[in-house]
């Protein structure tokens, strides 16, 4: 386990990363399918918040020579709401927290290090950011009338960057380039 995380410290792993978000994917999408067996339910549900806090890890190495400190506040702002995530399928969430307060800057930020990358291309920058203003809008009134629109946008906006990472990756040369000069500074 070591070894693989050293492996991402020098190495985009962008393909990877694209495989564990087709496996949330799955399985978040089992885990509502399955909501009339509560037993498997929640052990899919609990399957697929972890493989997103293993995305979110491999989110951050990917985006860390961009900024490191705004990589580094994204991925809290992901785990805080896997961890929210989590304790509601337990029945153990305050019922006034709603992940989405967390995964909305959590996307607001990826597409921020996405536009500011030079190894991924500027149009999942600003899907990621319409995906991140639409779960901060679900937590309003209006969430109410766009609900499905929303839903739709971020599910596009995920979609997008998981199959971009999965089929053409990164440009490695790019990457590393970036994550030599952020070293240096």
């Amino acid at each position: 386990m070591r070894e693989w995380f050293a492996s991402a410290k020098r190495n985009p792993n962008a393909r990877i990363t694209g495989v564990v978000y087709l496996f949330y994917f799955l399985t978040a999408i089992s885990g509502a399918l399955l909501a009339g067996r509560p037993r498997l339910s929640l052990t899919v549900n609990l399957i697929s918040t972890a493989l997103y806090v293993a995305l979110t890890i491999l989110i951050y190495y990917l985006f860390k020579p961009v900024d490191k400190i705004v990589s580094m506040l994204a991925a809290l702002f992901s785990l805080a709401g896997c961890t929210i995530t989590a304790l509601a399928f337990v029945d153990r969430a305050p019922s006034h927290i709603n992940p989405l307060m967390f995964f909305g800057p959590f996307c607001l930020l990826t597409g921020y290090l996405i536009f500011r990358s030079t190894f991924i291309p500027h149009i999942l920058a600003g899907l990621m950011t319409l995906a991140g203003l639409g779960w901060l809008i679900f937590l309003t009134p209006l969430a109410n009338y766009l609900a499905v629109y929303l839903k739709v946008v971020g599910f596009v906006a995920e979609l997008s960057l998981m199959l971009w990472l999965i089929i053409k990756g990164v440009n490695v040369h790019r990457w590393r380039e970036q994550a030599r000069l952020a070293e240096r500074a």
